[in-house]
């Protein structure tokens, strides 16, 4: 019996997350261009700087009190307070920086706020063995890798592509030399990239339109795909690999034998 773990949930072969940066007031129009077209983003914030409006020198912040509703059905994740390069920092200080931004955030979001994304892109060991500590469980990177694997750690979450490439990249994940499991076309980038460098918005207007509407692809938060990934990976299977036991709160789709089959959440499911 061949068994792997080839679906995301709802038995979807694909997946697509999307992770923007800083809270910039551009995000208003990006979060319409994503329920427009059903895409699900990840929105890191940096608590200090919302309502922010010294631009120039920093883009416009959305304000505060809009947050809550303008990311309701997404996610709102870490960026630190100060959006500082936490390689730099001493204990105490990254502790406020990590700690304060995820309580200020989950004040605003009502739920607990598990994730980040690095400042600048920056971290090293220290900085991913603190968030460890601090039970942080992902944080993504700004390394490219222009592929669509999971990642082997989440808290090095390297992104398949700033958005800048997504559309070159549609055709590539539709190819049929993707055999892998569980594929994650991951895109991030700021969204006042779209206005501050030129009119750009045709771009990811363009990317979502393509991109959209598949019944082959989980349309996801970055949360939801980490979450996803911890259920298949804590699936208990006996010696014989005739049962196995989900005991999380998530339905788990594998394949048996080039057919999908549920592995309901809390339950043994007998696959022979």
């Amino acid at each position: 019996m061949l068994i792997s773990a080839k679906y995301f949930t709802g038995k979807k072969p694909k997946a697509l997350t999307m992770s923007y940066d800083d809270g910039p007031f551009e995000d208003y129009r990006l979060v319409e261009l994503f329920n427009k077209y059903g895409i699900k983003g990840t929105f890191h914030l940096n608590s200090r700087y919302l309502d922010r409006d010294d631009y120039p020198a920093q883009p416009e912040k959305i304000k505060m009190a809009d947050a809550k509703k303008l990311y309701e059905g997404h996610e709102i994740s870490v960026h630190t307070v100060n959006h500082c390069d936490l390689r730099a920092v001493n204990n105490n200080r990254f502790i406020h920086e990590v700690m304060d931004d995820k309580k200020a955030l989950e004040d605003i979001a009502g739920y607990p706020v598990r994730g980040m994304s690095y400042p600048y892109g920056y971290y090293n060991d220290d900085v991913i063995n603190h968030l460890r500590y601090l039970d942080m469980e992902y944080s993504r990177t700004t390394k490219s890798h222009k592929s669509f694997y999971m990642p082997d750690d989440f808290l090095t979450w390297h992104p398949t592509c700033h958005h800048n490439d997504a559309l070159d990249l549609i055709s590539y994940f539709d190819s049929s030399r993707w055999n892998m499991e569980m594929p994650l076309f991951y895109v991030w980038g700021h969204s006042y990239e779209f206005s501050r460098f030129g009119d750009k918005w045709h771009v990811i207007e363009e990317f979502c339109k393509r991109i959209s509407g598949r019944d082959d692809i989980w349309y996801a938060t970055n949360i939801q795909i980490k979450d996803y990934s911890d259920a298949v990976k804590n699936l208990k299977f006996s010696a014989d690999d005739s049962m196995v036991y989900n005991p999380s709160c998530t339905d788990v789709w594998l394949d048996i034998d080039r057919e999908p089959v549920m592995v309901p959440a809390g339950k043994i499911t007998n696959l022979k």
